[in-house]
């Protein structure tokens, strides 16, 4: 599961696809600089990352 948050911490999309979060950030014209992607994935929970 993937999460794309704006440049002001804000979440955005959720997908389980990476790249599709990636096309949303396309569609609305979000360049690299102004979002980031973090995986939320189960493995984080387990290394106590949350």
């Amino acid at each position: 599961m993937y999460g794309l948050y704006d440049k002001e911490g804000i979440l955005r999309f959720v997908d389980s696809d990476k790249d599709a979060c990636i096309a949303y950030a396309e569609l609305f014209e979000l360049c690299s600089t102004n979002y980031c992607l973090i995986d939320l994935g189960k493995d984080k929970k387990s290394k106590g990352l949350y």
